[in-house]
């Protein structure tokens, strides 16, 4: 007798036959796309982990061929003489609160948006929504003198002014905020509206539902956007470059660092430290989104089926 778990096995099968079947050739044209995007992403992320452990001689005659011996040095020089481990700390506190600040934010916003009807509610989330159509780059000159400004603020402005780690976080969570509303206003949309009015029969208040009932059941789609938030901070680099100047160098995030690397020099850069501090910087974000693949996954497959 074929068990449960075979029988689920066959009906997925199944069901991909008749999908290639109604599909036809899309079907094979879309694995070939897929094919093809997977060589454009992989092999580049290889071969700069190959030449992170490779000689620039080796790099430059021969890109890709096998170094004759790993050169791990690369990795210690670019650690301490180039400062990737202070640029690495820097990134990781900045992204820490960066993350942190635009999920609570963004998800206390989204679910008002989402849950309750007031005046001016869509006007609100059109607001949102709107930040996702201006690239950063149109903001940079007035984020500037934004920043700026707020170091004039009494007691706290040393903190979240120009060259400060706080008035980047600040940024980052503004320029996060958008596309965090817009995720999880919808995912919100989609929770029971009866568990929360069950709560609120109990006694519970607002803050209370929010924070018990709700965040827990769009957790899926919590840690989705967190995992997106995580890699678009982590490998931002306009927004550090404008805000954080040479004079405030102990504060400089990862990507300044690697960038640092290749015009400190000029055409004499240190090649292979510079590509020793890129796999340092891709290293994280691998292990993280391998990590979280699976959460990543259902979270949109449970926002798209909901």
């Amino acid at each position: 007798m074929v068990s449960q778990a075979g029988k689920v096995r066959l009906s997925r099968s199944a069901a991909r036959e008749r999908r290639r079947a109604r599909l036809g050739p899309l079907s094979g044209l879309s694995h070939l796309a897929l094919v093809v995007w997977t060589v454009l992403v992989a092999v580049p992320i290889l071969w700069t982990f190959l030449a992170s452990v490779k000689s620039e001689d080796e790099i430059f005659g021969s890109a890709w061929s096998l170094p004759a011996s790993l050169r791990w040095d690369n990795w210690a020089r670019a650690w301490d003489h180039a400062h990737i481990g202070q640029y690495m700390l820097n990134s990781v506190v900045v992204v820490a609160f960066g993350t942190f600040g635009t999920m609570l934010f963004g998800s206390m916003a989204a679910y008002v948006l989402a849950r309750y009807q007031f005046r001016g509610n869509r006007a609100i989330y059109l607001l949102f929504v709107s930040g996702l159509a201006f690239p950063v780059y149109l903001a940079l000159t007035p984020l500037f003198f934004v920043v700026q400004n707020m170091g004039s603020v009494p007691l706290i402005g040393q903190f979240i002014g120009l060259d400060s780690r706080g008035g980047l976080v600040l940024v980052y969570i503004a320029y996060s905020l958008p596309f965090t509303v817009f995720f999880l206003s919808a995912f919100f949309r989609t929770l029971p509206q009866a568990v929360a009015e069950a709560a609120f029969v109990d006694g519970a208040s607002h803050s209370r539902v929010f924070f018990q009932i709700m965040l827990p059941m769009a957790r899926p789609g919590i840690v989705s956007i967190t995992i997106f938030n995580v890699l678009g901070q982590w490998n931002q680099y306009q927004i550090p470059l404008v805000l954080l100047s040479g004079q405030a160098k102990d504060k400089w995030v990862l990507t300044q660092g690697i960038a640092d690397i290749s015009t400190a020099a000029g055409y004499d850069a240190d090649w292979s430290a510079l590509f020793a501090a890129l796999s340092m910087a891709i290293l994280p974000m691998l292990v993280v989104y391998t990590i979280f693949q699976r959460q990543i996954q259902a979270g949109l497959t449970a926002g798209a089926l909901k």
